[in-house]
């Protein structure tokens, strides 16, 4: 194995070891609290542009297999853990995690302290960095710092409509860069699947007469998606909409409130949420950098859940058209399912 740095725009340098692909990337480095679900992180299309750094100690102990990736390859630029496990072992294993990383062209990085560089981002916020083979030099503090994720969603949205045929109601799915659990959690209630690239417009979805319309998770900024707000616009009250993540911010957009951006945002297996209705705190699945601001909500929005540990929007309830919409993920992947009953409760609104 190689030596490798991870140089943060800060210019503070972690030295480690080199692991899958040997070659240098750059991107958002974040960081993920899941103990397990590494092979999710790692395909995962919300992490588009984004170096990913797991806090749990040990990765790579149980491989990796063909049935856990939620999309068709890893979307991270890189990835950063404290100790990899070269002996996997499981029951589902089909191969390592080095050999998958070197597949498919992504470099990672072991052998850092992963808890000091938590500690930073957490105090200072997430920040640029870039994984290199050699000890960085001034040009490439100064390229770090120019660092910009262009067009995030176009790169990991489907390209052509497709369908997943099914005998009940019909939805929409506007792809701006699912995870396959969401599909597989409303093909599980029997749904009729057609899913649109995020470039779809309003007519060509309400074209096909679905029953109600998914808006998916995705990676980036909200506020750079301004023609797929526009749209989402056009089909506000049109049919019953539920949205996810990258989908519940573009939602409160189409409806006049703001979003920003999360000192280090929410990324893991285990943030409680609280059900305001109910009064019941969940377990959630998140990832995402950026919140629904409180003081932008309109009067025809009312709020669902909220995260029990910083008290950010969690979910929203639109009250002059039958939509709601989730901060987390309902489907978890990797993650535990206390919130699944949502995809339940937007079978039963349409």
């Amino acid at each position: 194995m190689a030596k490798a740095y991870l140089a943060l725009e800060d210019h503070s340098i972690y030295e480690g070891t080199a692991f899958g692909a040997l070659h240098q990337t750059e991107g958002e480095v974040v960081f993920n609290t899941g103990m397990t679900g590494y092979q999710e992180v790692l395909t995962d299309p919300s992490y588009c542009g984004q170096i990913v750094t797991m806090t749990y100690p040990l990765i790579g102990n149980y491989g990796v297999n063909g049935t856990d990736p939620e999309s068709a390859k890893p979307q991270v630029r890189g990835f950063i853990v404290r100790s990899y496990s070269q002996l996997p072992s499981n029951w589902k294993c089909e191969g390592s995690l080095e050999d998958y990383l070197k597949q498919n062209n992504i470099m990672a990085l072991c052998g850092i302290d992963t808890r000091m560089l938590t500690k930073k981002l957490r105090n200072f916020g997430t920040m640029r960095g870039r994984l290199c083979l050699a000890p960085p030099t001034e040009q490439d503090f100064a390229e770090i710092a120019a660092l910009k994720i262009q067009n995030p969603v176009q790169q990991v949205t489907c390209k052509q409509p497709y369908e997943l045929p099914g005998p009940g109601k019909r939805v929409a799915v506007m792809d701006f860069g699912l995870k396959r659990s969401i599909l597989t959690s409303l093909q599980n209630r029997g749904c009729y699947l057609r899913v649109f690239p995020a470039s779809a417009k309003a007519e060509e979805v309400l074209a096909w007469n679905p029953d109600g319309i998914m808006l998916t998770n995705g990676p980036g900024d909200p506020k750079d998606n301004k023609e797929i707000i526009a749209q989402v616009q056009k089909l506000l009250g049109q049919r019953p909409i539920f949205g996810i993540c990258l989908g519940h911010q573009l939602m409160a957009l189409a409806n006049g409130a703001d979003t920003e951006k999360l000192k280090y945002g929410h990324r893991g297996a285990n943030h409680p949420v609280k059900d305001l209705q109910s009064g019941r705190v969940c377990i959630t699945s998140q990832n995402h950098g950026y919140t629904v601001s409180p003081a932008s909500l309109k009067e025809n929005m009312q709020i669902s859940h909220v995260n029990w540990n910083d008290r950010t929007i969690e979910g929203i309830v639109y009250l002059n058209h039958p939509s709601f919409t989730v901060q987390f993920h309902p489907e978890a992947a990797p993650g535990p399912q206390d919130t699944a009953y949502l995809f339940d409760k937007f079978v039963e609104m349409m």
